[in-house]
């Protein structure tokens, strides 16, 4: 039962962030670059999060002084380096190509688990998570337009890294801090790390009064936007950290993999983009791995015979 619980949440999390690029398409066809987009999203769900916290529960916004270095290298890590990364890669590989490189995140979390935290991981962990990146790669079709860019490809990387960070940095704190107040921090940090690339000063704010149009669709840009930082901000980072406080970082990671396939899900009902046949058989591969990696569970390490990361429940 409480397996299950674990992988809803950790599905509800996917889907959350499956929203992200949809609604940024919104936002871009209104006027908004997409640095733009990242910052209005981060300093937003900052922002919410901020006054939420504030007024219901103050003591998660406190950070204790020794956890400053940590908060600090959550928001530039773990939030602002993925987006901004990502964003610069696209630029210079395929889309599908960077979504590849970025998911292939779980393998290395699991490489790291294994082999720097010296922690046994059951096979189902390892197999799960190969799985999962083969069946992405045939859901972002990956042999369409694949061209080779030296500063593209070492960037995809250091995306790919930073986007483990995030998982491994997830599980990694202890119950001096607050999971809410870690989100919230590293939000604002986030947006005050990206004013230089996303130079909000620049933003069209008019651009949040039009209703943008995607193929057949409409959608008024406010509502994207809040969408966004409602929904595949607020609501995909505190789901997404749940999970991986419940599965591990090896499992989390794997798991949080279906977030392609949710957006590809989204964009078919809200952009019209249709998924092929090779797309729907690898994102049931996806669900395979996925599937096959929550089922994992920690062993003893073999050198203090305890257990470093908790186990799956």
């Amino acid at each position: 039962m409480m397996r299950a619980v674990s992988l809803s949440i950790a599905v509800v999390s996917a889907f959350s962030f499956g929203f992200s690029g949809p609604m940024a398409r919104f936002l871009g066809e209104a006027g908004l670059s997409p640095l733009e987009a990242v910052w209005v999203r981060m300093a937003g769900a900052g922002l919410v999060m901020l006054l939420v916290l504030a007024i219901i529960r103050p003591r998660a916004l406190r950070i204790p002084r020794d956890r400053l270095p940590f908060f600090a290298a959550y928001a530039v890590i773990a939030i602002a380096a993925v987006q901004t990364l990502f964003f610069f890669v696209i630029t210079r590989l395929p889309v599908g190509v960077a979504l590849l490189f970025e998911f292939t995140s779980p393998v290395l979390v699991v490489v790291w688990v294994r082999f720097v935290r010296r922690v046994r991981l059951a096979p189902a962990a390892y197999l799960g998570a190969l799985i999962a990146v083969a069946g992405l790669a045939v859901v972002v079709e990956v042999w369409q337009g694949m061209r080779l860019d030296t500063i593209g490809v070492l960037a995809a990387l250091a995306s790919a890294a930073c986007c483990a960070g995030y998982f491994l940095m997830s599980d990694g704190f202890g119950d001096d801090v607050d999971p809410l107040g870690l989100i919230c921090w590293g939000m604002i940090g986030s947006a005050v790390v990206l004013l230089p690339v996303s130079r909000p000063w620049g933003i069209p704010w008019s651009a949040f009064t039009r209703t943008a149009v995607v193929g057949d669709h409409a959608l008024p840009a406010i509502g994207a936007a809040a969408w966004m930082i409602l929904v595949a901000t607020v609501t995909a980072y505190i789901t997404g950290v749940t999970a991986v406080r419940r599965l591990s970082a090896a499992v989390g990671s794997t798991v949080a993999s279906l977030e392609v396939i949710a957006g590809a899900l989204i964009a078919w009902v809200l952009l019209g983009e249709r998924l092929g046949t090779a797309q729907m058989a690898g994102g049931l591969v996806v669900l395979c791995g996925a599937m096959l990696a929550q089922t994992a569970t920690v062993r003893l390490s073999p050198v203090t015979g305890e257990v470093p990361l908790r186990q799956t429940v």
